[in-house]
């Protein structure tokens, strides 16, 4: 089974929940110039529309994924009382 290295690290969005041990969800992600679905896999079962990292290309267009949230989003907040 050949993973897709190129996937690994890109974030997206969820199309249909992941389940964790139970089943996988999908995922779209931005990658190669374009966007394309891959089934998602997780320990725990997280959201339509959760923001997630893949962290892990099982091959056959299939992917792990953990929740994300951009730790820069937290520094919108500390602009106003930069400087």
């Amino acid at each position: 089974m050949q993973q897709d290295e190129a996937v690994i690290g890109c974030t997206g969005e969820l199309l249909l929940p992941t389940r964790g041990a139970a089943g996988p969800g999908e995922i779209l992600v931005r990658v190669r110039g374009g966007s394309e679905t891959f089934l998602a896999w997780s320990s725990q079962p997280l959201p339509k529309g959760a923001t997630v990292l893949v962290v892990e290309s099982r091959g056959c267009r299939e992917v792990e994924v953990i929740e994300w949230v951009d730790p820069l989003d937290a520094l919108d907040g500390d602009a106003d009382g930069a400087g």
